[in-house]
């Protein structure tokens, strides 16, 4: 019989709905480097990344029957996973807003920047659209990020940003507007 490790993610989850712990524990070697690297984009505290990670790998357990097998699993546990980071931070308070980079001793900016890799990496991972998003006011990509790319309604993303849900609202419409007008202009 094969390893763990020489399944598919699929194939794996079908094991874990059947009982299979050794399946749990490759999916978890396989996912969960890249979930905690996203996750700590988000959150700059990563005792509540750790909680978050070890929420969504639970829900994957007790849920792996719930995964239809359509799309990637990467998908599926991003979106329990930000789901869990948004949950934990209901219960922290509110003055941890999530900034674009975690926060790091020395730091006076009140609303960091993207570090020159994170700019590589959007490009690298979005295209013009992530060029476009460089471009975007300052205040404007988090919740693009939030809402269009990681999933999050409107609501979840005001939590996980630390901000009214009004605002989310308010910033989404214009971001939608000026990424209109940017992509519109790089086709003409």
């Amino acid at each position: 019989m094969e390893g763990p490790g020489a399944l598919t993610d699929a194939e794996l989850m079908t094991a874990l709905a059947e009982g299979d712990l050794a399946g749990l524990r490759e999916l978890y070697r396989r996912h969960a480097p890249w979930l905690s690297l996203r996750l700590a984009r988000r959150c700059p505290d990563p005792d509540v990344v750790a909680d978050a990670l070890q929420d969504c790998f639970t829900a994957v357990w007790r849920d792996a029957r719930r995964w239809r097998g359509d799309g990637e699993l990467g998908a599926w546990l991003w979106r329990i996973a930000v789901r869990r980071l948004v949950s934990r931070l209901r219960t922290r308070d509110r003055q941890h807003a999530l900034p674009t980079r975690p926060w790091t001793e020395g730091d006076d900016d009140a609303s960091p920047v993207p570090s020159a890799e994170e700019r590589v990496l959007l490009g690298v991972e979005y295209g013009g659209l992530g060029a476009a998003l460089q471009r975007l006011s300052p205040e404007l990509p988090a919740v693009v990020q939030a809402t269009v790319l990681d999933g999050l309604t409107n609501r979840e993303a005001a939590e996980l940003l630390g901000i009214p849900h009004g605002t989310v609202k308010n910033r989404l419409h214009r971001a939608r507007a000026q990424l209109r007008a940017e992509l519109a202009g790089g086709l003409a």
